[in-house]
């Protein structure tokens, strides 16, 4: 015999919140990658020159 699953319609889940979640973190790494972008860029580039002598 084939049992069936039931789902209820409560257990569908929020995608307008997951995908409001998704696109706020999206900005806000566009943001800190904007405002922070050159100084991590020239942290890094001094890092690897006194790595690499």
């Amino acid at each position: 015999m084939i049992k069936r699953i039931s789902h209820r319609q409560d257990e569908q889940g929020d995608v307008p919140g997951w995908v409001m979640i998704t696109v706020m973190s999206a900005g806000l790494v566009a943001i800190i990658t904007a405002a922070a972008g050159p100084q991590l860029r020239n942290m890094l580039t001094q890092a690897l020159s006194a790595v690499g002598g």
